[in-house]
């Protein structure tokens, strides 16, 4: 019996107990470099082994096999295995082989974006994450790439399943970074703005030692998309932004974009369709362009609302010439839209061609209001408890302890007498 052989031998004898893979692993690891080296020959051997019961050697043997240079035609051939192999495999095993098992979901991502078909691995690699993560507040590195995924296959509902997990526990920083930027724009293409916008704060305000890509990209969107939901921006950053980011992430994005939205303030169309046009270029080799065009339609519905708050009636025809449409038909239509998305609240008589501005009929009285209302209650309570019970384990935490020793000197003996009573100098 040759090595190759013996191993598969051993997989299918301790692929049962937690302590007989846990002895599998340990085997695994020391026949990584035979694997390698037999990679040529490891297809034929996956057809012994079942996904499901043996899945801790089939993911070793597996990622090995996917190690080298592949072609279009190999990943035609492989896509399908690994796609069965996530589909079916168990959760406990693979996590005893992390490392592996995000080795081979990113090979994955590669293969299916080689051939071009980034719809395929869609629903597989939710499988893979949903296996590996602990909890739903664990955010695994495969989580962006998921994201990724639905992003270029416009799979968006599908990227929306995983954003609205409450995280607490994030692997590496840049998962955190690029999580919270797939996500906003995933949002984005759903015009779910609100959360767009919580994540792309997430990316500006996250602690960096050092300005980066991902931040810059994500605040450039903030910006647009603060424009399009609340039809302002404010430039400063809250106080818990890091410093990098408070002083660098404007320098890097005053022109066009702060810019764009210096003109926007000012309820000028002419004026930011004329700097739009200037700027095209730019927007368009940043792909914000789709996003500018969105801004420039936002202010022919911010002007209307202006109207709202100093008109109770107003003809469509002084509509259209007030915010600058082009004919009363168009002024229809944004109001149209306007009232179905809840902007305004308002009538049309269409013998008159009058607009009825309205207030907003919600009195926050009625069973589902009240329902929501005690929902979000609840879920902040929950926060809260999470929070609390953070910040003591972190302040019983000894690499934490540690460190505030050493920054000891620098404060008065005052300032630290809450500090636990483990705490030693």
């Amino acid at each position: 019996m040759g090595p190759l052989e013996a191993l598969v031998a051993q997989i299918q004898a301790l692929s049962g107990s937690a302590g007989d893979v846990s002895r599998l692993h340990s085997i695994l690891k020391q026949a990584d470099d035979t694997l390698r080296i037999e990679s040529t020959r490891l297809s034929s051997v996956l057809s012994q082994l079942d996904p499901a019961s043996h899945s801790l050697g089939f993911l070793y043997i597996l990622e090995a096999s996917t190690g080298g240079s592949i072609s279009k035609e190999q990943a035609d051939i492989i896509v399908p295995l690994i796609t069965k192999f996530l589909n079916a495999c168990n959760a406990e095993q693979i996590r005893v082989a992390p490392d592996k098992f995000i080795s081979l979901c990113k090979r994955f991502k590669d293969q299916v974006m080689l051939l071009e078909a980034p719809i395929r691995a869609v629903a597989p690699m939710l499988a893979a994450l949903r296996k590996l993560q602990t909890s739903t507040e664990h955010l695994t590195p495969i989580h962006p790439e998921f994201l990724l995924l639905c992003l270029l296959a416009k799979c968006y509902k599908t990227g929306l399943s995983i954003l609205y997990d409450d995280i607490f526990q994030v692997d590496q920083p840049k998962d955190l970074f690029l999580y919270c930027y797939y996500g906003g724009m995933i949002c984005i293409g759903q015009k779910r703005y609100e959360k767009a916008l919580e994540l792309l704060h997430n990316v500006v305000t996250a602690p960096m030692p050092t300005i980066n890509a991902i931040a810059v990209e994500a605040y450039k969107k903030y910006i647009l998309v603060s424009l399009i939901h609340h039809g302002q921006f404010s430039i400063s950053l809250p106080k818990y932004a890091s410093s990098v980011a408070q002083r660098n992430l404007k320098n890097f994005c005053q022109e066009p974009y702060i810019e764009l939205a210096n003109s926007y303030s000012t309820g000028k169309i002419a004026e930011l369709e004329a700097y739009v046009k200037t700027n095209t270029e730019k927007f368009e080799t940043d792909n914000n362009l789709g996003l500018v065009k969105q801004v420039v339609s936002s202010m022919y519905k911010r002007n209307i609302q202006r109207l709202t708050q100093t008109y109770l009636t107003l003809s469509l025809q002084d509509i259209a010439n007030t915010v600058q449409l082009n004919s009363p038909k168009e002024a229809e239509m944004h109001v149209l839209q306007m009232i179905q998305d809840g902007q305004i609240y308002a009538t049309i008589n269409q013998k008159d061609g009058m607009v009825r501005f309205l207030e907003d009929p919600e009195q926050y009285k009625t069973c589902a209001m009240i329902e929501q209302i005690d929902s979000s209650i609840q879920r902040m309570m929950a926060l809260s408890r999470k929070i609390t019970a953070m910040d003591e384990q972190i302040s019983c935490d000894q690499l934490y302890l540690s460190k505030a020793g050493r920054e000891r000197q620098r404060y008065d003996f005052d300032d630290f007498d809450t500090v636990p009573q483990r705490f030693t100098i």
